[in-house]
């Protein structure tokens, strides 16, 4: 009799420990946005003092491509631009002498008119002061027309001069290693004094500062979360320690997967999950990898 008493009270404790509500609807690990900086020139990496660990803010530099030949290529084309320069004509100066006989043929060519008019001079002479003024003017287009051709040769050079020396000012720009994101160096590649290529990586750094939790939910549920959605976190730290943060649903799977080995959901017979990534503000605690719950 009593171990029937016995078995009962074990079933009904059993009974009561399954009716117990949870404490999470969803497991997962911690995720950070990660960024791989590459090498945008290639050269000697004259500075790179960064390590592992280390935080750095958006913007910051974090090395230095040998820029000496690139500065010595724009010294060389502000020079030919100078020379391109110096060779403008001065139209008005190049024009004077010619604008000055066409302007006394124009005098001689009125004198004449006026003497032709009076019958003191023959009509030949008048033909003769016209097709001098005709003669000079047409020199004088010329003229202008060659400078002017010239003065757009020479402004197109010093253009397409400003246009290299802007492509070189890019390329110098980018022998500077700046940081895309804030964040903490997870991984560091090369080290000062290293020779590298255009697309070598250099480091990797994630935003440590904003994570979230990749968890993963079943069909049944979907119905119960949104995009938005505020949930609470909890980071866990074993042996029952645990760190809760305020999150915000930002992203639900639209495709359904099997279920991964390393995580648990509220109904482990379900052979497909669909994956939630919940963000949370960190504080320092929280680390990328470190086990984490969702209760939804």
């Amino acid at each position: 009799m009593k171990r029937i008493i016995a078995l009962a009270s074990a079933a009904l404790i059993m009974g009561a420990c399954s009716d117990k509500e949870k404490e999470y609807d969803a497991t997962g690990t911690f995720e950070a946005t990660e960024t791989t900086v590459f090498a945008e020139q290639s050269g000697t990496l004259l500075t790179f003092d960064i390590n592992e660990g280390d935080n750095i803010a958006p913007g910051q530099e974090l090395g230095m491509v040998d820029t000496t030949q690139l500065w010595l290529k724009i010294q060389q084309l502000g020079a030919t631009k100078e020379v391109y320069q110096s060779q403008k004509p001065d139209v008005e100066k190049q024009i004077a002498a010619t604008r000055q006989q066409l302007a006394k043929a124009k005098t001689e060519q009125q004198r004449y008119q006026e003497l032709v008019a009076d019958g003191a001079a023959p009509r030949k002479m008048l033909d003769d002061a016209t097709s001098q003024v005709q003669v000079l003017q047409r020199q004088l287009d010329a003229q202008v027309s060659a400078l002017h051709t010239q003065m757009a040769t020479l402004n197109s050079q010093q253009a397409a001069t400003d246009v290299q020396v802007s492509q070189l000012q890019d390329q110098l720009r980018k022998c500077h290693v700046v940081a895309p994101i804030g964040g903490t160096v997870l991984e560091k590649y090369v080290e000062r004094g290293e020779f590298v290529a255009v697309g070598k990586p250099l480091l990797k750094v994630a935003d440590t500062d904003n994570l979230f939790l990749r968890a993963y939910v079943t069909s049944a549920q979907l119905q119960h979360i949104k995009l938005g959605q505020q949930v609470k976190v909890f980071a866990d730290y074993g042996n029952g320690q645990k760190k809760e943060y305020e999150g915000t649903i930002t992203w639900i799977s639209s495709r359904s997967e099997f279920t991964p080995k390393t995580i648990l959901t509220d109904d482990e017979r379900a052979d497909l999950v669909y994956a939630v990534k919940v963000a949370i503000k960190n504080d320092g605690y929280a680390k990328i990898g470190m086990y984490g719950e969702a209760k939804f």
